[in-house]
């Protein structure tokens, strides 16, 4: 369970085993729950005999990751790039006016429009450069539609996972990123995922043609938005 919240590191300390390594947790970091349970032998004083007795507790306990002040034991077994930052790409996510804050916590990649911020993995755990990019890109694009932003509708209001919005809001996204890696010079890397990605999402619109060419224009503004036209 602990493997699949979303941290990019496999280590994981109780609050004391932070402190006793003259680590702090970070403001704000939530604890997970861990479960311990055993037998233990215990004789009985009057009959002599032994019986199984379940002994359970419970620890909270935080990733490495939402750790300060300690150095975590390298992965050795994890595969990384020596990442190489796209001096494009760059000036584009440095260009985005009042963006929301870009975090890399955890190894998973989104946009929360309550807090405002991005997280992303970390970029080194990315195939390449132009993915790590095209993947904040499509982020990015998300963010665009908070209610300071633009104020899209398919990003603000509630929008199930697979409802019409939602799969339109995923269409804006990708189709913004494709937009701005494009702007940035790397769509020749990434071109082919966003495709896919997109063609999954169309699916949804078979029937309406017409909002895939809206989805493209919201797009449009997203990139414009973010590029500062």
């Amino acid at each position: 369970m602990l493997g699949c919240s979303g941290f990019s590191s496999p280590y994981w300390l109780t609050f004391k085993q932070c402190r006793d390594k003259g680590g702090n947790i970070k403001t704000g970091s939530k604890a997970t729950p861990v479960i311990f349970w055993k037998f233990l032998d215990k004789e009985d004083s009057e009959t002599g005999k032994t019986e199984s007795v379940p002994m359970l507790r419970y620890y909270r306990v935080f990733n490495a990751d939402q750790c300060d002040g300690i150095e975590a034991p390298i992965d050795e077994d994890a595969e990384t790039i020596d990442f190489q930052p796209v001096e494009e790409a760059e000036k584009i996510v440095s260009g985005y006016k009042g963006s929301p804050e870009v975090r890399h916590n955890e190894a998973r990649a989104y946009y929360l429009p309550a807090s405002d911020v991005i997280n992303m993995p970390k970029p080194e755990t990315f195939c390449s450069e132009e993915e790590y990019y095209s993947t904040l890109f499509h982020e990015m694009a998300h963010s665009t539609g908070h209610e300071t932003r633009l104020n899209r509708k398919t990003l603000t209001d509630l929008c199930p996972f697979g409802s019409t919005n939602y799969s339109k809001e995923e269409l804006i996204a990708e189709m913004g990123a494709a937009f701005l890696c494009g702007h940035a010079g790397i769509e020749n890397r990434t071109i082919d995922n966003s495709a896919a990605y997109i063609r999954g999402w169309v699916r949804k619109f078979k029937d309406k043609p017409k909002m895939v060419v809206n989805a493209a224009a919201q797009a449009q503004k997203a990139a414009d938005l973010i590029l500062g036209l």
